[in-house]
């Protein structure tokens, strides 16, 4: 099955706006769309899952804790966390090669921080 992302409402929206720009087949859903703004991770990760979508999310300090507890109790589609000081082409790269290399059931209960460490780094 092909990827689908949704962003979290922390994320920056510029990111999903050069993805859809860098790759328009790419079905990347914003915070407002799915009106995520103010809703706790739990409920952002179940509404990512009941839509079968990988969430998008700055938030390195509680999402991983709740993506956690969420998977003791169902399935994820995952979630890729992208660092707060990140590099735009990077970010786009990283979210287009997944989505153009890679199908939605090998990120299932995955986490994963974007964009992926180079070996030079």
């Amino acid at each position: 099955m092909k990827i689908r992302f949704q962003a979290d409402a922390d994320l920056s929206e510029n990111i999903v706006w050069a993805v859809r720009r860098a790759e328009p087949l790419i079905d990347f859903q914003k915070a407002n769309e799915a009106n995520l703004h103010g809703l706790g991770d739990d409920i952002v990760l179940a509404l990512a899952a009941s839509e079968n979508r990988i969430l998008i999310s700055h938030d390195r300090r509680t999402m991983p804790f709740h993506f956690g507890e969420f998977i003791q109790q169902q399935n994820s589609p995952g979630v890729f966390i992208v660092r707060k000081r990140f590099e735009m082409p990077k970010v786009v790269e990283a979210i287009v090669l997944v989505w153009s290399a890679s199908e939605a059931e090998e990120w299932i209960n995955n986490i994963s921080v974007l964009p992926f460490p180079s070996t030079t780094e």
